[in-house]
This record gives structure tokens, C-alpha cells and sequence, in this order.
């Protein structure tokens, strides 16, 4: 399954005295995994697009606050 959210281990030196840490979390844009644009993608309506910040549905990507699980988007 695709997904623009990725993950990694800081490095843990065998002598350091503090427990390990989570995984971290981060997100990257849509546009990275697109080389150009291509024709006839799907749209938001004008509304909706406003509210998301993009017209094109492949170039969405929502954010999480660090302290805000995800969450799947609801239909408008």
C-alpha cells in the first residue's frame, strides 16, 4: 500500500544511558512521486478545493499536528 507517510529509528549508541526512542514519523508532498502532471486528473469541486488548498485530489495531503493522531477525511 502506497503512503506519503514514512518512518525511522534514531540511531541508539550502546552506551547511551536514556531508553530508546519511538519511531518518528514524518510526512512527505504528493508531488514528489509525480514526475510531471498528468492530463485529465481528478478534481475537487470549487468549494471543497478551497478548503483543501489544491484542486487536484492527487496533489491533497492533509496534516496531522504532532499531537493529533491521523484520521481519515470525511466527505464534504
Amino acid at each position: 500500500m502506497f503512503t506519503h507517510y514514512k518512518t525511522y529509528y534514531p540511531y541508539v549508541s550502546p552506551f547511551d544511558p536514556c531508553p530508546p526512542m519511538k519511531a518518528k514519523v514524518y510526512s512527505t508532498p504528493p508531488n514528489l512521486y509525480m514526475g510531471f502532471q498528468p492530463a485529465n486528473l481528478p478534481q475537487f469541486p470549487p468549494r471543497t478545493a478551497l478548503m483543501k488548498g489544491t484542486l487536484w485530489q492527487a496533489f491533497y495531503d492533509p496534516y496531522f499536528g504532532p499531537n493529533e493522531p491521523a484520521r481519515e477525511e470525511t466527505p464534504l
